[in-house]
């Protein structure tokens, strides 16, 4: 359903609103480059600074552009589960073909309330749901026994895994089995993933690579040895690109390079700031070393 290089599509501003323009140069950009799935109002899309307005819009801009060309996952998750529920009822009702949920932040629900968060999202919609589990900015982490306990709900279909731990990957396909999405949040270890029974990334990185990300996992998962090695050669020319998106908090890193490929302003909104010259210069670089810019 869901595989291959799905993209956590940053959210272009211009004096601090939503540029419409720029947004549908990048969503078109993503389709001509063999983006396998467009992720708007994610983390790297800034909803945390996005009013419920331009949250939705951000949304329904996405699907009305990509015309059914890609799956749409849709970003509603929050802390606030009922905030959840209703970012959701508008995303199916946009039209979204899926939606990516964050486990709550800040509150530090139990693994009991985990399920409950989920499950009650889950009995308010037909959309498939991808857990996004990423502890490093949550504080919480869900057990695979939460996992498979949810995954007998009807429409809990897989996980955004950034935890970062590939460990993870076994255990849970062991315990849930194949049919469990498996997607991951780590860039860096998207061919290693693949690799061990994954089937796709949610990728900052290919804001501003996506042939080449869509290329990697489309190889990775070939049982050809010249595609294997394919897949090996374009994952080692993104590794310095990866590493260089994640020196400051994402996304300034990589609407600064967006900046450069000529897509989007790199405009962000506080707490965020723009990065330092000294990171500009280490994007600059990761990107010419990639032969990007």
């Amino acid at each position: 359903m869901f595989k291959g290089s799905n993209v956590a599509i940053v959210t272009p501003f211009k004096n601090n609103k939503l540029d419409e323009e720029a947004y549908l140069k990048l969503i078109n950009f993503h389709l001509d480059n063999g983006t396998n799935g467009l992720v708007p109002a994610g983390t790297t899309g800034e909803s945390p600074t996005l009013s419920h307005d331009e949250h939705e819009k951000v949304i329904e801009i996405c699907i009305k552009e990509s015309n059914g060309k890609i799956p749409v996952i849709a970003g509603t998750g929050s802390n606030s589960t009922e905030e959840a529920v209703a970012l959701t009822k508008h995303a199916e009702k946009a039209g979204a073909d899926g939606v990516l949920v964050v486990t709550p932040y800040y509150n530090k629900p139990t693994q009991e309330g985990l399920y409950q968060h989920y499950k009650k999202i889950n009995d308010n919609t037909n959309l498939p749901i991808i857990i996004y589990n990423i502890p490093s900015r949550c504080v919480i982490d869900m057990s695979v026994d939460t996992m498979a306990r949810l995954f007998e709900l009807k429409n809990i279909a897989g996980v955004k895994d950034a935890t970062g731990d590939l460990d993870r990957l076994d255990q849970t396909i062991k315990k849930l089995g194949n049919e469990f999405i498996q997607l991951t949040g780590e860039d860096g270890l998207a061919l290693e993933f693949n690799r061990r029974g994954g089937v796709g990334v949610i990728s900052v990185t290919a804001n501003i690579a996506p042939k080449l990300c869509s290329d990697m996992q489309k190889f990775s998962k070939s049982n050809l040895d010249n595609e294997l090695k394919e897949a090996q050669k374009i994952d080692k020319i993104l590794q310095p690109v990866h590493k260089s998106l994640f020196i400051e908090s994402n996304p300034a890193p990589v609407k600064y390079a967006a900046k450069l490929l000529g897509l989007c302003s790199d405009e962000i909104r506080l707490p965020l700031v723009n990065i330092k010259k000294d990171t500009e210069e280490e994007v600059k670089k990761a990107l010419k070393s990639a032969e990007l810019i």
